[in-house]
């Protein structure tokens, strides 16, 4: 199994993204680049250098690219590549995809709301609501928080890095199991069987195990699922009707294109993996959504349309994420600061076959939201600094 790519699409599961992604040779010849397409209005000026970087990211080897912005000028998609490699079916601003880790942001959400609501505290023990579930080879429930869960400081291994797993998930192995299901407590004993990575608190590390947690939390304080709860707090009352909490349904909702991958292998050699079930990722990262959504999703959330004053500032109080360059993270979100000075606030996100990317200004006031139907190739980062600081 080639460790480097099979460690790309696990960062991603569920992951956050910004680094530049391995070079790839491309499998099929990208398609000829389109116009990008004003969705609504006239077309507005200043996402040429957008649609450039989509047109490089395809010929850099992913199949297709699709993103849509929204400004104060109006509303822009663009896109180039494909959505199906067999048909050759242009990508499409209604198509659904896998967000990954962006499901940690509506995660959350649920949990501030809840908070604002005197249903918990942030700074609860993670016994206090899972009594006894973290327990051994050095892990102890009673010394983090749920705060440490959503700012990823809890210490707790990623069960997505198990080397057991791996071989399940992210290689050959995939097809054999692409439809199991798995339950949050065993992805939970996955994490718990290694020693924590550091003390509650100590340092900042991204780990999928949080959210699985901090899904698991909202449940028992409420009584209903996280997927439940956010539909019932957050996709209804947006009308985001293109987003799902999937479940264990391994089949993608109409419109979609398809997801690609070379599951660890050669470039050479891309795998159609479009379905499979998505309690793999589960409250880390399972939600579908199209980049449409996305954006109202984000707006509204930085616009102070979903939570209290109060609790989005704590949402968007950051510690740094030394991993990622020129970025901090939030509860469930992350600041990126880009070359031209400019703040950007959001998630990026990845599981098989798809990696995908939703930020916005922090007046909610300029929002991009796109996606990779590719896992091995392709780097956000590009896209978005020619959104938000390009010229052409």
């Amino acid at each position: 199994m080639a460790v480097r790519t099979a460690r790309r699409v696990r960062t991603a599961i569920l992951g956050a993204v910004l680094a530049g992604a391995v070079t790839a040779t491309a499998f099929v010849a990208p398609a000829s680049a389109r116009q990008a397409r004003p969705t609504t209005g006239a077309h507005p000026a200043g996402h040429g250098a957008t649609q450039q970087a989509m047109d490089a990211t395809v010929a850099g080897g992913v199949p297709g690219v699709i993103g849509v912005a929204e400004d104060g000028r109006g509303r822009w998609t663009g896109d180039a590549g494909v959505a199906d490699t067999r048909t050759g079916r242009e990508r499409q601003a209604q198509d659904t995809f896998r967000v990954g880790s962006l499901t940690k942001t509506f995660i959350s959400t649920v949990l501030l709301q809840l908070e604002a609501e005197g249903k918990l505290s942030l700074d609860d023990s993670v016994d206090t609501w899972l009594p006894g579930l973290v327990r051994g080879n050095g892990n102890d429930g009673r010394a983090i928080t749920v705060r440490q869960l959503l700012n990823h400081t809890s210490g707790i291994y990623d069960y997505t890095a198990d080397a057991d797993f791996q071989k399940l998930v992210f290689g050959p192995g995939f097809f054999q199991h692409r439809y199991d299901t798995w339950t949050p407590e065993r992805l939970v004993r996955t994490a718990l069987a290694h020693q924590p990575d550091f003390a509650p608190g100590a340092r900042w590390k991204y780990s999928n195990t949080n959210y699985i947690l901090a899904g698991m939390v909202i449940q028992k304080v409420t009584g209903r699922s996280y997927a439940q709860e956010a539909e019932r707090r957050v996709l209804r009352p947006l009308n985001l009707r293109s987003t799902s909490f999937p479940g264990t349904d391994a089949r993608m909702p109409k419109p979609s294109g398809r997801a690609y991958s070379t599951l660890g292998g050669s470039p050479d050699q891309v795998y159609d993996v479009t379905e499979f079930n998505p309690s793999v990722a589960g409250s880390a990262g399972e939600v579908v959504s199209n980049s449409l959504d996305l954006n109202r999703f984000y707006r509204a959330l930085l616009g102070g349309k979903l939570l209290p004053p109060r609790q989005l500032a704590e949402m968007t109080t950051t510690v740094p994420s030394d991993e990622i360059p020129r970025s901090s993270y939030g509860l469930g979100l992350m600041k990126l600061t880009l070359s031209c000075g400019t703040e950007v606030w959001g998630h990026t996100g990845g599981i098989h076959g798809s990696s995908s990317e939703a930020v916005v200004t922090k007046d909610a006031g300029h929002a991009l939201a796109f996606n990779f139907n590719g896992d091995w190739t392709g780097d956000p980062l590009p896209l978005t600094e020619a959104e938000f600081c390009g010229t052409k």
